[in-house]
């Protein structure tokens, strides 16, 4: 049975008509500036000037949008959301005033029925969205496997990058690193010490494949742990680049972001000392088409634009990275643990969530 086409875009960074939260903390009085430098952009003062606006402080690739953008006809009549928290019956426009968001937009049934912007950005603002980027390299890699250029996800990642022959990502299944199971010991927590950060420095120092061989431990067998590490998707990006024969930024445009029907440009920032394209984050698109790519997913891969009908990757494989079922018991709803809780699954480089019916998310850090 297809999913009703419904999406839900979010950017809630430090992101109408009344006063959004910590408007003087986050830059208002100087009009939500720009960071002079990346390593600045998430500062409180410059988090939503930067997170709209990343493409102008660091190197970056470009994606053209559709010839002929899909249709996103605003509906005759907005839709008035009512939600109630701790007892009170509460809109979008209270939501509004209440959280650091900087962008809400509700599509249904291929209409938009409710958007909302705070903090002086705009709908033709390229919005970051961190690691919501994961699922748009998954889908690519899909798209390859339909293609033949991948020929199974059993293959190891070095079945592609001779050059990561030997290292612990090299001799993973893409199966697990989609999974985020390489069982690689890497701890990512965002703190100035983490893995994480000792990896980005690695390949701002030395280059992307520098980074992916300086992990070299094993904590747990591949493929049975979730261990969330945007390291794991940079191997995939490099994977994608290879069995393409072209930069992940035009191997997404041709294989996702056209096909969807974008209206605008998007843009994926690039490390500087090799060019190639932070794959776990860092994409940039208005939040108008990051809906278009979820009413593209919420369709099961299909995008239905009047007397033209698509299939941008294939219904089994949109299962793949979104249906609970599909995935293994300790990757599901209710048993894979994430932070002390149970509550959300994963699948191929997505967020799965609990129901009755399919659920899942795109999600990156700062909402």
């Amino acid at each position: 049975m297809r999913c009703i086409a419904r999406a839900l875009a979010l950017s809630m960074v430090a992101g109408a008509s009344a006063a959004a939260p910590d408007e003087d903390r986050l830059g208002a009085s100087a009009g939500y500036p720009v960071a002079p430098s990346l390593a600045e952009a998430y500062r409180d003062r410059y988090i939503v000037g930067s997170f709209s606006a990343m493409d102008r402080i660091a190197p970056f690739c470009e994606l053209a949008p559709a010839e002929r953008p899909r249709a996103l006809p605003k509906a005759a009549t907005e839709t008035v959301v009512h939600y109630r928290f701790a007892g009170r019956d509460l809109t979008l426009d209270d939501y509004m005033q209440r959280q650091r968001a900087t962008a809400v937009l509700v599509v249904k049934d291929g209409e938009l029925v409710a958007e909302r912007y705070n903090y002086g950005r705009t709908d033709a603002m390229r919005m970051l969205s961190n690691s919501m980027a994961k699922t748009i390299v998954a889908l690519a890699l899909m798209k390859a496997h339909e293609d033949g250029l991948i020929r199974s996800f059993d293959d190891t990642a070095e079945t592609y990058v001779p050059a990561l022959k030997g290292s612990l990502y090299g001799g993973t299944r893409l199966s697990n690193l989609m999974r985020m199971a390489s069982g690689a010991r890497y701890v990512e927590e965002y703190s100035a010490t983490d893995d994480r950060a000792r990896f980005n420095a690695v390949v701002r120092r030395e280059g992307t494949l520098a980074g992916l061989r300086s992990v070299t431990e094993r904590a747990e067998p591949e493929g049975e742990v979730f261990n969330y590490a945007g390291a794991q998707t940079q191997v995939l990006g490099l994977v994608l680049r290879a069995a393409t024969g072209r930069t992940l930024c035009d191997a997404v445009d041709a294989a996702i972001w056209k096909p969807i029907g974008a209206e605008a440009k998007a843009t994926w920032l690039v490390n500087p000392v090799d060019g190639v394209e932070i794959a776990s984050g860092a994409f940039n698109a208005t939040v108008r088409d990051y809906a278009r790519l979820g009413m593209m997913m919420a369709e099961d891969g299909v995008v239905d634009d009047g007397p033209e009908r698509r299939t941008v990757v294939s219904r089994e494989h949109l299962l793949d990275m979104t249906d609970a079922m599909r995935q293994p018991i300790s990757f599901r709803p209710g048993r894979m643990a994430y932070h002390g809780g149970t509550y959300m699954g994963y699948g191929y480089q997505t967020w799965i969530l609990p129901g009755s019916h399919r659920r899942f998310a795109l999600l990156g850090v700062y909402g």
